[in-house]
């Protein structure tokens, strides 16, 4: 993998020690943003790596490097599907509800960096999987996971953090054990396709941008078809949101 071009590393540096010296960030949360992620151009190309801190820091045009990342939908044996509140100390979108588990594969682990079948994305989901909400590794394989499509799409956040993103779509349809990790999620629940646009109408915190545009754009038929998501596998388009 080829090293991140300068001009983008200095870009991206010149506001850091304002921001640093402005901003109080969560110990644990702090240490999160040395992690590396891999950089791609908008075909999901790597052009290389930057820090998970320089990947999320909205320059002052507006910019953000684009990354990979994904977004893991799990539902359970009765096609109710797990949702999470993000914790208020997370960075970007601190206490949004979001769908089960969002993250990036990450250079640090060489064996996330592999592109075929989307086994590096895969393992990555695992690894975080585990982290956030305390699923064991060994009780998802990689063949459990149907890789849908990926989408790309970007938000500023609160212009300060915020996400810039191709996300590879992970189903999971399977029952399994969730003990949360505090430092990462705040509340789960399990929501029926039935009551959930009632519960989005209704919820008082905020939902995250890419669960938006997903809910909005694609959720609804993926949910009617748990059964035969194949048929809605599309691993050659990026669909622009």
């Amino acid at each position: 993998i080829k090293q991140e071009p300068n001009m983008i590393k200095n870009i991206i540096r010149r506001g850091l020690t304002t921001l640093s010296a402005t901003v109080k960030i969560d110990p644990i949360q702090e240490a999160s943003l040395k992690e590396t992620c891999i950089l791609v151009n908008d075909q999901d190309e790597v052009i290389g790596n930057a820090s998970k801190r320089d990947c999320h820091l909205v320059l002052p045009n507006g910019d953000i490097p684009l990354h990979r990342a994904f977004s893991v939908f799990l539902f359970n044996t009765k096609g109710e599907l797990l949702l999470q509140k993000r914790s208020d100390t997370k960075i970007t979108f601190p206490g949004h509800f979001t769908n089960t588990c969002c993250s990036h594969p990450l250079i640090d682990f060489y064996e996330e960096r592999e592109e075929k079948d989307a086994i590096g994305v895969k393992l990555a989901a695992q690894r975080r999987l585990y982290h956030e909400l305390g699923i064991p590794k060994e009780m998802i394989i990689l063949d459990d996971f149907i890789y849908l499509t990926r989408i790309l799409y970007k938000s500023v956040g609160d212009g300060i953090w915020g996400e810039h993103e191709i996300d590879y779509i992970l189903v999971l349809i399977k029952d399994l054990p969730i003990h949360p990790n505090p430092e990462e999620v705040s509340e789960t629940l399990y929501i029926s396709k039935d009551n959930f646009y009632e519960f989005l109408h209704n919820i008082r915190a905020p939902i995250t941008p890419w669960f938006s545009l997903v809910t909005q754009k694609k959720l609804n038929i993926w949910w009617n078809n748990l059964d035969k998501l194949d048929k809605f596998q599309d691993h050659v388009n990026i669909h622009n949101f």
